[in-house]
């Protein structure tokens, strides 16, 4: 996924370069998501109903920030032509591994340009909250569109809107696999038009008990905001309540 952050030891002081997810946050990503609620199966099939809804013929998506392949998967049995976009190295190992022979492209959201147009490109998992200012949500716009085919389907997961952003908001999970156990809490703040959030992880397996704290920052993008970046790429979106993590989804089509 396209994102901000660092995985540092719990005693770092935290830095906040533009990264992509760790290579040990990459390992545990499904697991810790998965037993926060997420169903990746049914959301993938929602998206191709989306999308076949709105064109029915429609034959190939591009999932970009596309993570550890989850969507993809039962994507693939969707559409006849499925491909991944990702930045972080973990991920997309993983990706790859999970969908052998699946085009899985290292890039990022902001400037990739694969030569190509596609059916449907979606976004999800609230990445374009990582866009660390509008220039940045427009070249991503820019960059989305282009590789749509003209009625192409976008699908767009964003952060919180401002007025929605609960400031304070704590959060936890545990997740007990066989010879594994995880846990994950968070701790967020509005800090001017960002939010950023503290998550601390602690993993113990047959090889002891680990520890890494992430620091994630994310735009407080108003809704119209993004509307208006994608509809200078000549995306026209729709905001639809609701959606995976109850941020809601943008569905809308190329000019």
């Amino acid at each position: 996924m396209n994102e901000r952050k660092e995985t540092i030891m719990v005693e770092t002081a935290p830095e906040l370069p533009p990264t992509s997810y760790s290579r040990v946050h990459a390992e545990i990503y499904d697991a810790i998501h998965t037993s926060r609620g997420r169903d990746w199966a049914y959301e993938a099939d929602e998206i191709a109903r989306t999308v076949r809804t709105i064109t029915p013929d429609a034959d190939s998506l591009l999932d970009v920030a596309c993570g550890t392949g989850a969507h993809m998967e039962r994507l693939s049995q969707h559409f006849s032509e499925v491909e991944g976009l990702e930045i972080s190295p973990g991920m997309r190992r993983l990706a790859q591994e999970r969908i052998p022979g699946m085009r899985v492209h290292s890039g990022d959201m902001r400037s990739f340009d694969l030569g190509r147009r596609y059916s449907a490109v979606i976004c999800m998992c609230y990445s374009l909250g990582y866009m660390a200012s509008l220039h940045e949500l427009e070249s991503a716009a820019v960059s989305i569109g282009r590789h749509l085919v003209p009625g192409g389907v976008a699908i767009l997961e964003p952060w919180w809107f401002p007025e929605r952003f609960l400031d304070g908001y704590v959060t936890g999970a545990t997740v007990e696999e066989t010879g594994r156990v995880i846990s994950r809490t968070s701790h967020s703040v509005r800090d001017g038009e960002h939010s950023r959030m503290t998550v601390r992880y602690t993993v113990a397996d047959g090889a002891g008990i680990s520890e890494f704290t992430e620091y994630e920052v994310h735009s407080l993008f108003p809704r119209q905001v993004y509307a208006d970046a994608f509809a200078k790429a000549g995306v026209h979106l729709s905001y639809r309540e609701g959606g995976p993590n109850g941020r809601g989804l943008f569905v809308g089509t190329l000019d």
